[in-house]
C-alpha cells in the first residue's frame, strides 16, 4: 500500500516537502517543453549537459571546501573532499555515454538549435579550471612551508598525510583527462571526425587537451624520480 501524504510544512511551491525542497517544479520546468523540440532526442541532450552543470557545480564547492581545508593546515579533511570530486567527475563522464546511443541523423537535426553554443562555454568547467590553479598554488605553497620539492615528497611513505593528498589532487587531475577523453569519443562518433563544431572549432582539435594537466609538478616530480633512478643505474665511465 502507498504511503499517506503528509501535508507540505516548508515553504514554497509543491504539494509535498520533497517537491518544495527539491524545487522540482522549478526544475522540471528548465527543459524544452515537447512542442518546442526539433526531435525528441533534444530532451536526452539537454538532460545530460544541464546534468553535468549541476554536478560541476557540486565538484566546485567540494575543490572550496578542500581549498578551505589547506589554508588551515587540515591536509586529510582535504583529501576527503577531492576524493569526493573524483567520484563526481567520473559519474560526470559516466552520464556521457548515453549520449553514444544518439544517431548521428538525429544530431544533425538538433544541432541548429544549439547555435554556437558550445562545451567549451561551459560555466561549471570555466569555474572547475579556475578551482584548480587555486588549489595547484596552495598544495605548492603547503610544501614550500614544509621545504619539501614534489619530488622530495614522493619519497615519503604513502600512507604520509601529504604524500595522500597530492595522490588525491592526482586522481582528480586523471578523472579530468578521462572526461576530456570520453566527451572526444562521444563527439567524433556522433558527430564524425575532420568536421567543425558549432563554434567553428575542429573536432579534431580536443585531442590536444587530453594531456593538459591542472596539477603538472605532480606529474613532473614521477618523472625525476625515474629519471633519476635510471641514472643512479647507468654504468659511470672510467675516467681516462
Amino acid at each position: 500500500m502507498p504511503l499517506p501524504s503528509m501535508p507540505a510544512v516548508l515553504p514554497g511551491v509543491g504539494d509535498t516537502d520533497y517537491a518544495r525542497y527539491m524545487r522540482t517544479d522549478e526544475l522540471l520546468s528548465l527543459q524544452k517543453d515537447p512542442s518546442e523540440w526539433v526531435h525528441p532526442d533534444e530532451l536526452l541532450f539537454q538532460i545530460t549537459h544541464q546534468s553535468t552543470e549541476l554536478w560541476l557545480k557540486l565538484t566546485r564547492s567540494l575543490l572550496a571546501r578542500a581549498l578551505t581545508h589547506l589554508g588551515v593546515g587540515q591536509p586529510g579533511a582535504a583529501e576527503l573532499q577531492l576524493r569526493r570530486a573524483s567520484e563526481a567527475m567520473r559519474l560526470i563522464t559516466e552520464h556521457l555515454h548515453i549520449l553514444r546511443s544518439l544517431p548521428p541523423a538525429h544530431f544533425a537535426l538538433i544541432r541548429p538549435a544549439l547555435g554556437t553554443g558550445s562545451g567549451f562555454e561551459s560555466p561549471g568547467w570555466r569555474l572547475l579550471r579556475s578551482a584548480t590553479t587555486e588549489l595547484d598554488i596552495a598544495f605548492s605553497h603547503l610544501l614550500a612551508s614544509h621545504r619539501l620539492s614534489p619530488a622530495d615528497l614522493y619519497q615519503r611513505p604513502p600512507a604520509d598525510p601529504l604524500y595522500r593528498l597530492a595522490e588525491a589532487l592526482v586522481e582528480f587531475d586523471e578523472r579530468i583527462a578521462q572526461w576530456r577523453t570520453e566527451h572526444y569519443s562521444v563527439a567524433t562518433r556522433v558527430i564524425g571526425q575532420g568536421v567543425l563544431g558549432t563554434r567553428r572549432t575542429p573536432i579534431d582539435s580536443l585531442p590536444t587537451l587530453l594531456a593538459h594537466r591542472r596539477f603538472p609538478t605532480l606529474w613532473e616530480a614521477r618523472g625525476v624520480l625515474i629519471g633519476a633512478a635510471a641514472s643512479d643505474r647507468c654504468p659511470r665511465r672510467a675516467q681516462p
